[in-house]
């Protein structure tokens, strides 16, 4: 995949796991939350007692809300989960549920992306010798990175996407996931009721690997920091009446804030040709990374690669032709590598 072939650094090799993975339960989510709390100064082997509590506990928050949270018809362990929620069980069991049963695909699985496993392990199973996993060197490397810091919100917004295609049964009514312009959220509808799905900007930095799409300086997600990504439409919402579904997830990119508001920015202004082939290849890690933006793309843009080129660019000329825009292009801050 050359999504971390084009940039092999850790968080996206991490990324790779977490967009690309193939996904029947909600585990691998859960396992990379749990390994976000692990303690980065105690010992590099991690129990899976030690494991168990946090995993369990993102899950049980998260059946909370969204209930599907496997492929199959059950799990004797997510049984236990609702249990727990319920009160009807102890911590203690939980715990001991998790231990016996929760891990049990999960971490042979994690690394596995696109039917082979990816180059860089972030930890290895030593269930059978140590009753636990070993953290590598690469992910106290990838702790100590400056996009580390977004992993958690991206994990988190990818969760959310996939529990509400579970939810709508994607095979049989396509996911539209929508955008909310004021709230910056990702939505859907199921029926006539409004789904408020999750953060946008969490969902799409990581397909970004972290980056301003235009101009490739660091952003970030964090709440308050100097470096939080804008949400932008990528053909400007003044073409609103041009170009339809100027709202779609295929439109939308995040942008650091000198591109998106400074004096030499983007502002109402048309990208470049360049960047439009850009935003295809953007729009293409959607279409790998399944369901529901893979759906999404595919009723927004179409259904092969040919039309959904053709599709950018015939609304990227509609605006150009109709409105007059400047065309425009940042001054790079990172090596572009998409």
């Amino acid at each position: 995949m050359d999504f971390y072939q084009a940039d092999p650094t850790l968080e996206n090799y991490w990324r790779g796991v977490i967009l690309f993975g193939r996904n029947v339960a909600s585990y691998k989510f859960a396992l990379a939350h749990a390994l976000y709390e692990v303690d980065k100064s105690g010992s590099d082997l991690v129990t899976l007692e030690e494991l168990a509590v946090p995993f369990s506990r993102h899950l049980c928050q998260h059946l909370l809300h969204a209930p599907k949270q496997i492929t199959s018809r059950g799990s004797q362990f997510l049984d236990t989960c609702v249990q727990f929620n319920n009160g009807e069980l102890t911590q203690d069991t939980l715990t001991e549920t998790t231990i016996r049963l929760g891990f049990n695909n999960v971490i042979d699985a994690f690394h596995n992306v696109n039917a082979g496993e990816i180059e860089k392990r972030f930890f290895l199973d030593e269930r059978k010798t140590h009753k636990g996993i070993r953290i590598t060197d690469n992910f106290y490397q990838l702790s100590e990175r400056q996009q580390y810091q977004n992993l958690a919100f991206e994990t988190n917004a990818r969760w959310n996407l996939v529990e509400q295609a579970w939810a709508m049964g994607v095979s049989r009514n396509l996911v539209a996931i929508e955008f909310d312009e004021q709230e910056k959220l990702l939505f859907s509808h199921v029926n006539t009721r409004r789904v408020n799905i999750t953060s946008c900007r969490d969902s799409l930095n990581g397909y970004q690997k972290g980056r301003c799409f235009y101009c490739f300086k660091p952003i970030s997600l964090v709440p308050a920091d100097t470096e939080l990504a804008d949400v932008d439409h990528f053909i400007p919402w003044k073409a609103r009446d041009e170009v339809a579904n100027i709202n779609g997830v295929w439109n939308l990119v995040l942008s650091c804030q000198c591109c998106n508001r400074g004096k030499a920015g983007k502002s109402s202004h048309l990208p470049s040709r360049k960047l439009l082939q850009r935003l295809h290849i953007r729009n293409e890690y959607f279409i790998q990374s399944k369901l529901p933006l893979h759906e999404t793309i595919v009723n927004q843009t179409g259904t092969q690669p040919a039309q959904r080129i053709d599709f950018l660019e015939s609304n990227w000329a509609r605006a150009k032709n109709n409105i007059l825009f400047h065309i425009w292009e940042p001054k790079a801050e990172g090596e572009a590598t998409f």
